[in-house]
């Protein structure tokens, strides 16, 4: 199992000391091997791993770097990519370890630079919603966060962040194997909360909002990130059965219908930091994620669309107060 034992330590000095002593049995069950019959073999992938001292890290650099290529031999280097290769597909990233380039279907550092602009974590305690393996909680570190805690309920990620973490070590930045719904409501715990390509996949976006928000301290702020369409107030897209191939998008708003629903639910000092279409340089199939991905998502004839006649994905980044 992982060891969380020094993330139970921070949340005693903190509102969510509660949630602490509940937090093992939910992470018991958010790695419940009769759930996820994968999970032995993920663990013995984890045992694999060959140990190796890093000589050096960089969660500053686009790809987080975790030692040099001369800490370890080849030979290490083959084994270390071997394991890490069973743990896939990657999603967030890139990673260079110990020299060798885990390259990712998302160049998440796009999306970072498009965001790091406009944000200040120096010293601040921080929640990831959806944070897959973790990529952006160790950027935030690299920003200054003081703690990362980041929920994704899929035990892969969760084991992906803790095949990191073992080289990287006993970083205040964490992954829990959870959904936000098993999150407590109304902490008001936190300074900054980030939600990055959830929204759209909630029944209920509003709802989602408003457990964001009761997240935040009274001084703290939302990062949102999500799928837009371009249109006036009120327009709202909802794809009839999948969008670019997900069966599980519900509402791909405006600018201007998102912003009123910041707007409806308390929010203020609404920033729209930036609008962004994806494109395969930023979303691609790589040797660490072999699957189908944008290319394979968008119209082959005209890349302005889905395979299914929607508009191509773009995406928008919002900052919102309380």
């Amino acid at each position: 199992m992982i060891n969380y034992d020094s993330l139970y330590f921070l949340l005693q000095e903190t509102n969510l000391k509660d949630w602490s002593n509940r937090l093992p049995d939910q992470i018991q069950q958010g790695l419940s091997v009769k759930r996820w019959g994968d999970l032995p073999k993920w663990y013995t992938i984890l045992e694999k791993l060959p140990t190796i001292q890093a000589s050096y890290m960089n969660l500053n650099n686009n790809a987080i770097q975790i030692g040099h290529s001369d800490d370890c031999s080849n030979t290490t280097r083959t084994q270390l990519k071997k394991q890490l290769l069973q743990l896939q597909p990657w999603r967030k990233g890139p990673f260079e370890i110990f020299g060798l380039e885990l390259e990712t279907e998302w160049r998440s550092d796009f999306k970072w630079s498009r965001l790091a602009p406009y944000i200040d974590l120096r010293d601040k305690f921080v929640l990831d919603v959806g944070c897959a393996n973790g990529y952006y909680g160790w950027r935030m570190l690299g920003a200054g966060a003081r703690t990362v805690i980041g929920l994704d309920p899929s035990p892969r990620y969760v084991l992906q962040w803790q095949a990191l973490r073992q080289y990287l070590g006993d970083l205040p930045s964490y992954v829990l194997p959870l959904r936000f719904e098993d999150f407590p409501m109304n902490t008001h715990a936190f300074d900054t909360v980030f939600s990055m390509g959830v929204l759209y996949h909630r029944r209920s976006p509003l709802d989602h909002l408003l457990q964001l928000k009761a997240a935040l301290k009274p001084t703290g702020e939302l990062i949102l990130e999500t799928l837009v369409v371009t249109g006036e107030k009120g327009r709202t897209l909802m794809p009839k059965n999948r969008y670019a191939k997900m069966p599980n998008v519900w509402f791909i708003p405006s600018i201007e219908t998102l912003i009123s629903w910041l707007e409806k639910l308390g929010y203020s000092n609404i920033e729209v930091l930036n609008t962004n279409t994806t494109t395969t340089d930023e979303q691609r199939t790589t040797a660490w994620m072999t699957y189908e991905s944008l290319a394979q998502f968008l119209d082959p004839k005209d890349k302005r669309y889905t395979i299914e006649g929607y508009p191509a994905p773009v995406r928008g980044l919002i900052l919102a107060k309380v």
